[in-house]
Parts: C-alpha cells; structure tokens; sequence
C-alpha cells in the first residue's frame, strides 16, 4: 500500500440522537432498543455529527480534540462501527480497533487470565500471547494485582490493562479515546512511545484526548471537532492553538438540538470498504440461560479448560 494510500475515508456523515427531555438516549446505538413511541412529546432529537468528512492515510496519526459534548466520541464509535450513521458513509481498508471496547474482558477474572482472553479476541493466537503475557503485564504496570479479579481495579488500573493489551498487537487502524489520560507522567509517557511505534511500522492511529501536549508530541495532524462539525483540521499545533484560544473567549456549550448546517462535501471513493454495525439476532425470543458464576479467586482447572493452563508470570 503507498505511503499516500487513503486508509479511513469519512463522507458527509450525519449522526443523530433521539433523546428524552431529560437526556436520556434513544435509539441509535447498534443493539439499542427504542424506549418510547415515535412523536413523543418528550423526545427531542440531537445533532452529535454533522456533515463530517474526513480522510485518514497510511501511517499518520491523527489526534480528535473538543470540548466535552463536540461529538469527538461519537465520531470514533462511528469509525469502529458501533454507531449507526443517520446519514453518510464510513469506508476503511480494515476494521478499525477501538482501545477497550472490542477486548471480552471480564470483571470477575483475573487481570491475567484478562490478558489471555483479550489477546485471542484480537486475533493472536496462543503461542504468541504466551509470548507476549509478561511483556503485556509489565506495561500495565499492575504487578501483583494482576492476580487478583478485574473487578477489584481502579478505573486506571482496568484503562491501563486495556491499553496494554491493544497495543500489544500492532493494528492497522487504531482508535484510542481518553486512554492516555490515566496512570502516571510515566506511563503516559510509555503510551505515547507505543503509538508512535504503532504509527512508525504503517498503522494509522487516531487519538482523543483532552491533554494539548500529548496531541502535539504524539500527532503531526489534529482535528478540532466543534458542535458536530469539523472546524479545523490541520498541523497539530497551528489546530490546538486555535482551540486553546477559543475555550478563553466562548464558554463550554452542549450539543446543538437546531436542524443541521448544510454540508456541501463530495468526495472520490475507491477500493474501501463499509462499516457497518452488526445485525440484530433473528431470534429475540430464545430463552436466557443464567450464567455461570465464577470465583475469580480461586485458580481456574488446568485440566477441561478451553483456555488450558492459568497463566504464568515470570518470577
């Protein structure tokens, strides 16, 4: 693939929100369920995105910044294909990896047995996640915690287990929202080294954060998400000093509920592929079955195990 290869390609994409008065979500999310009957009194409808385009190529890294509310996130589950558009296309030449939201971690294991299942639902195999185990586990800097259950971790302990594992695997497409903004200088510090490597053997990386500086040592290009529209989008450091400027003069405002500004985008489209959300089970009546309850603390059987053995450490 060249160097100028379009990776991630973004047309005219509209994502709309049905909310409660009160602010409750509605609809739009792949699997959500719609709570109230269309014409609702109490129903307004939010414009998160509004007219986005966008193209992302191979080996760039791209950092999204905005106020909180901007639609910075809803852009990022568009990409991964968690949201569905109301209107407009999102193309990529492979799936997008959203850090922490595609791992099938579970609270009641161990961080380590965490670090197994979440290297196989990335697509590594066994041998090469017994390889990379204590390599994974040294980043997150857990330690001794990484035997005791996911349930017991702080949330910047569970982002920092999360970051490790996602970055374990170098992807083609990687979306990381907020995750740098946990954890010590230190392991910020190791994080941005990360994505970097990441970015440096040809994968595309985009990162949210709230932090200008990790935008500017980590991201050449910057894109400043406004009230669901793009506002600016160019060098790193000419797009935060323009959004730094503007959060001293006009205050934090929520998303805009008026009907979307015209977008007049057009853009050429070629060898990409759509993402799409996945579709509902055709059977909405199966019977539930109870799941089984696992004691985290204790050790799991080597023997009749799909996973096989615990998971070891290096002493």
């Amino acid at each position: 693939m060249p160097e100028n290869e379009p990776v991630v390609i973004v047309d005219n994409l509209f994502v709309d929100y049905k909310v409660y008065a009160a602010g409750s979500r509605v609809g739009n999310d792949a699997g959500g369920l719609l709570h109230a009957q269309v014409g609702h009194t109490g129903i307004r409808t939010v414009h998160a995105l509004r007219g986005v385009s966008l193209v992302a190529h191979k080996n760039e890294s791209i950092g999204i910044i905005g106020i909180n509310g901007s639609g910075k996130s809803t852009l990022m589950r568009a990409l991964a294909g968690f949201l569905s558009p109301t209107s407009g296309t999102v193309y990529a030449s492979s799936q997008p990896s959203l850090l922490g939201v595609g791992a099938a971690l579970m609270p009641q294991l161990s961080g380590a047995w965490n670090v197994v299942l979440g290297c196989l639902a990335n697509g590594l195999t066994r041998e090469q996640t017994n390889e990379q185990f204590q390599q994974i586990v040294d980043f997150s800097e857990l330690g001794e915690f990484i035997d005791l259950p996911m349930r017991t971790y702080s949330s910047g302990m569970s982002a920092r287990l999360r970051f490790s594992i996602a970055a374990a695997r170098s992807q083609e497409i990687l979306i990381v929202d907020e995750a740098l903004a946990v954890g010590d200088q230190n392991f910020r510090d190791k994080s941005e080294a990360r994505i970097r490597e990441i970015r440096e053997a040809a994968g595309t990386v985009f990162l949210v954060s709230h932090n200008m500086g990790s935008i500017r040592s980590t991201c050449p290009r910057a894109i400043w998400i406004n009230d669901g529209v793009v506002e600016m989008d160019g060098p790193s450091k000419e797009v935060t000093k323009a959004y730094e400027a503007s959060k001293k003069t006009n205050p934090q405002s929520a998303p805009s509920v008026l009907p979307p500004k015209p977008v007049d985008t057009q853009l050429k489209v070629q060898q990409a592929t759509s993402i799409a959300p996945p579709e509902p089970p055709a059977n909405t009546t199966a019977p539930v079955t109870t799941p089984q309850v696992v004691d985290a603390g204790a050790p799991l059987p080597n023997q009749g195990s799909a996973l096989g053995p615990t998971p070891r450490r290096a002493a």
